[in-house]
């Protein structure tokens, strides 16, 4: 017996959390449109490496923003005659994207500054009104981190919460700009290209860790073990059910698709099996980010009582 049916109500908000990355992304472009400007003008007239990487950064900041758009526009969709289970993947797809795009321009800024650093007869002092756009940069790159992940945890989206943390490594790059400019400034010349090359293994860093957990649940990888027990749990505690196994989960996006095998007394009608089977289905959708569950009934074989021990011969 399957039980398949995708709850109609849990995607209720999906217009709600399609708005709200919408609008934080919009910000999102607004801000890296002016500092890419801002970076990339200083960089060039100061002669800083370091604030020119850190606008390249800015500028990749763009292009994951429309990627982020892109994905938030198709994954709010509903299921068509395509996709029966909606277009939630979009959004592990955007943060693949945002993660190869992070691993290319971490690998473009550390080969300048590798380049850099084998000739340092090439490193000029710097002109102090980088060290001052790298300070507002960085004030910028944390406020709007800080209002991006506030929307993310409201509407519990991995890609907001990706882009989210893509404007921290962005603060912090400028923080290690603003460190390197300062240094030159000082008389220590160097310090500005190594500056470049820690925000280039700071952005690599992060494109790996974002493309690395968008392939693997694209390869529906499980939830957490947490998450595993509290739907085996939840059905558990269902009337009827005498216990369940092969439960197995996987992502979809932020949601979870999950298949089980119940088991049931098999001397109750078919009609009473399947009602029991709809309600440990209906439990388990009540755990957060749940979407469907496929149930399959297995028959329990109805154990019968021991036949009563005859009398023997003369006993009173």
């Amino acid at each position: 017996m399957e039980v398949d049916t995708i709850d109609e109500e849990s995607g209720e908000d999906a217009p709600a959390k399609a708005q709200a990355a919408r609008r934080s992304t919009w910000v999102n472009v607004a801000v890296n449109i002016l500092l890419t400007c801002m970076q990339l003008l200083a960089g060039l007239f100061a002669g800083s490496q370091a604030l020119i990487a850190d606008a390249i950064h800015s500028l990749s900041d763009l292009v994951s923003d429309f990627v982020v758009l892109f994905a938030s526009h198709h994954s709010s969709k509903d299921a068509d005659a395509d996709h029966h289970y909606g277009h939630q993947r979009f959004e592990t797809a955007a943060s693949l994207a945002i993660g190869v795009l992070l691993l290319a321009v971490g690998a473009g800024m550390l080969w300048s500054a590798v380049q850099k650093l084998e000739h340092p007869e090439l490193v000029l002092p710097v002109k102090p009104i980088a060290l001052w756009v790298a300070l507002g940069a960085l004030a910028a790159k944390e406020l709007l981190f800080r209002y991006m992940l506030a929307v993310a945890e409201r509407v519990r989206s991995s890609m907001l919460v990706a882009n989210a943390w893509h404007a921290r490594s962005d603060a912090a790059s400028s923080l290690v700009v603003a460190v390197g400019i300062g240094g030159n400034m000082l008389g220590y010349h160097l310090l500005d290209p190594v500056a470049a090359l820690v925000v280039g293994l700071m952005v690599t860093r992060m494109g790996w860790t974002f493309s690395w957990d968008a392939l693997h649940d694209l390869m529906d990888r499980a939830v957490d073990e947490q998450t595993v027990e509290a739907i085996r749990q939840a059905m558990a505690a269902t009337a009827g059910v005498q216990g369940l196994h092969d439960l197995k989960t996987r992502k979809m996006g932020d949601f979870i698709l999950a298949d089980v095998h119940l088991e049931i007394d098999g001397a109750i009608s078919v009609e009473a099996g399947h009602r029991i089977a709809v309600e440990a289905r209906r439990r388990a959708l009540e755990v957060r980010d749940v979407l469907n569950v496929m149930t399959h009934v297995d028959p329990v074989p109805v154990v019968p009582q021991a036949a009563a021990e005859p009398v023997r011969p003369g006993a009173a």
